[in-house]
């Protein structure tokens, strides 16, 4: 299976002047982990997480005042549509993170996390599972 067949399409693109409570109300709206930061100055793309927001927070930061530029990561792995769930869950292990904004051409077409991973992966275990289940 591949990345586009798990991969979430709605993917949410903040600025870097975000506060932490904006992403983390956008994020909330749209059920979603992780958001796309676009630096026009730069134009580079980062990630922001529910991870980076909680720990910001964590450590007695005002989510009003800290803007989603002081928390984003911008080293960032991307994930090509055709690379292999295997690939992408290899990116993440190596790379100690949970989702991996996918690039097709120029944009961003989608975020694949651990958890659309296991969603593609669990139905295929469940019935490994069931079958040697009932062989007893």
């Amino acid at each position: 299976m591949l990345v586009r067949d798990a991969m979430s399409t709605v993917v949410l693109t903040i600025g870097p002047t975000h506060t932490l409570r904006q992403a983390a109300r956008l994020m909330s709206a749209r059920r979603i982990g992780a958001a796309v930061v676009h630096d026009p100055d730069t134009c580079g793309l980062g990630i922001i997480t529910e991870r980076d927001i909680l720990n910001a927070i964590g450590a007695g930061q005002n989510p009003d005042l800290e803007t989603a530029s002081a928390h984003t990561t911008t080293d960032v792995v991307f994930a090509a549509p055709a690379w292999t769930l295997e690939e992408a869950a290899e990116a993440m292990t190596h790379g100690g993170f949970r989702h991996l904004i996918v690039l097709d051409g120029n944009g961003p077409v989608g975020i694949v996390s651990v958890r659309d991973i296991i969603r593609c992966w669990a139905p295929t275990r469940r019935r490994t599972v069931a079958t040697a289940g009932s062989a007893q």
